[in-house]
């Protein structure tokens, strides 16, 4: 019993060695994080929702403000909804539920999107907090989206629906400010 008692202290030397050689565990020369330096798995499912939130809030959740209309310039919305934001607002609304592979699987394939302009208006100048003397401008727009959508069932009885003919419609706003005014009227004059 005695002997192997140099083999077990021997061994835990080792691996103390071992471990501080490697830097992994903050037992190396320099700064370091201590427990918090052990990397941490993250699932790609939340890294992927927190990007999703990041691209929505930067390109679908902010209202821009634009500069002012000028006389005999356009006054109509040209930026009609993108397909992504279509597909992102469409997603939001009709989720895809399940999601289980071999057991429930859904697919919605051969995606067709129309956009039809059904408003185009802009409300009366007015004072808005942090902005200022401005107009709001309105575009309404109805997109139809047509597609196939497929549901593979596995439990049970495997069986497979097929709905081609698949048919959703979203509204879809968007809408800006168009400044008012002189706006650079608020520059102070060089004396």
């Amino acid at each position: 019993m005695s002997h192997k008692m140099p083999h077990s202290v021997i061994f835990i030397l080792l691996a103390c060695v071992c471990l501080s050689g490697t830097g992994c565990l903050g037992l190396s020369q320099g700064n370091s994080l201590g427990p918090l330096g052990i990397p941490i798995p993250v699932s790609p499912y939340f890294q992927k929702m927190k990007e999703d939130q990041y691209w929505e809030a930067e390109r679908y959740d902010s209202v821009p403000v634009l500069p002012p209309i000028l006389p005999g310039g356009p006054d109509k919305a040209m930026d009609e909804p993108t397909d992504d934001e279509i597909m992102r607002a469409f997603e939001k609304a009709k989720p895809i539920a399940g999601g289980l592979p071999l057991l429930h699987e859904i697919q919605r394939n051969n995606v067709e999107i129309v956009k039809e302009k059904i408003a185009d208006y802009i409300d009366p100048p007015r004072v808005y907090p942090l902005i200022g003397p401005a107009q709001l401008h309105h575009a309404h727009y109805k997109c139809t989206i047509f597609y196939s959508e497929t549901k593979r069932i596995g439990w049970p009885i495997p069986h497979t629906l097929r709905d081609e003919d698949a048919v959703e419609v979203m509204y879809i706003d968007h809408n800006h400010f168009h400044m008012v005014g002189n706006v650079d009227a608020g520059t102070s004059p060089n004396y």
